[in-house]
């Protein structure tokens, strides 16, 4: 989630404060990234490089960035044209500054926001390819090799421990990483009230 999350910044904060041609390109890239199915992206890249532990999150970083640049992108676009940023460039402000000093901090809250909601999808993702063999190799232990091992039926109806475990697990942990992103949203937006 931080390599996404470090590309989605840097891509869509470029995009959003310069504008133009450097938008236009980034924003067309990552429509096409976005235009392919991201499992199968993933497991073809895992299938070049191999799987393991850092091949896994190094595909899954290299795929997850779309969103966060778009949503990068869409802040800045409405935080580069309010007051304190035309008071920064009329003070003679460097570009890189405003960006860094002024724009970006006012974006961190949604993207706090996203990365939490991104290790959620990180760990379904992972298991997803654990599940499917090219994710963590055994004996690593991983929740997606955990069911994998209980592919036949007679481990479905007589031992259900072996998949109920990890399943459960992998729905705890997704759930609660949502909940707590949801929290995050709700104290970090300014936008809203208590009544």
């Amino acid at each position: 989630v931080s390599i996404y999350v470090t590309l989605g910044v840097l891509l869509g904060s470029l995009a959003g404060y310069y504008g133009g041609r450097v938008d236009g390109w980034i924003m067309r890239f990552t429509e096409v990234v976005m235009a392919f199915p991201t499992l199968i992206i993933l497991i073809t890249i895992v299938a070049i490089v191999g799987p393991g532990l850092f091949n896994s999150m190094i595909a899954i970083g290299l795929i997850g960035w779309t969103g966060i640049a778009r949503l990068v992108r869409g802040q800045i676009l409405s935080i580069r044209e309010m007051d304190f940023v035309t008071a920064a460039r009329a003070v003679g402000a460097a570009q890189g500054r405003i960006l860094v000093q002024h724009v970006l901090p006012n974006v961190i809250a949604p993207i706090v926001v996203a990365a939490t909601f991104g290790i959620a999808g990180a760990i379904l993702t992972e298991a997803g390819l654990s599940f499917l063999g090219l994710g963590i190799k055994p004996p690593t232990p991983s929740w997606g090799n955990m069911i994998n091992e209980a592919q036949q039926l007679t481990i479905i109806e007589s031992k259900p421990w072996i998949w109920l475990g990890p399943g459960l697990m992998i729905t705890l942990s997704v759930l609660a990483i949502n909940f707590i992103g949801d929290g995050l949203r709700d104290a970090l937006d300014p936008r809203m009230t208590l009544d």
